[in-house]
């Protein structure tokens, strides 16, 4: 499952997926509850998730993938990448 898939869907399908993967409580979530409440389901249903953006390395040693939506700037979707991940696979700002 891609997060940006999610991200561009209409809340009419997001509530069909949150069925589908039994979110409790779905049709009383805000948009980006609900994207969130998919993606933690399918995380502990299939285990993998995928993003794509540009990954900025902070002196202290972790790192957050930017996302283009927000011209690769901070934001809350922002994903967190730990400093021993960045450390295992060699990865470069």
């Amino acid at each position: 499952m891609n997060i940006e898939d999610i991200k561009r869907q209409p809340i009419s399908e997001l509530a069909k997926l949150a069925k589908e993967l039994e979110v409790a409580g779905a049709s009383g979530m805000r948009r980006q509850d609900l994207i969130f409440s998919i993606l933690q389901a399918e995380a502990e249903k299939n285990g993998i998730i995928s993003g794509s953006g540009v990954l900025e390395i902070l002196p202290d040693g972790f790192g957050f993938l930017r996302a283009v939506d927000y011209n690769y700037l901070p934001s809350p979707d922002d994903i967190y990448i730990s400093p021993s991940q960045i450390r295992r696979f060699s990865l470069r700002t």
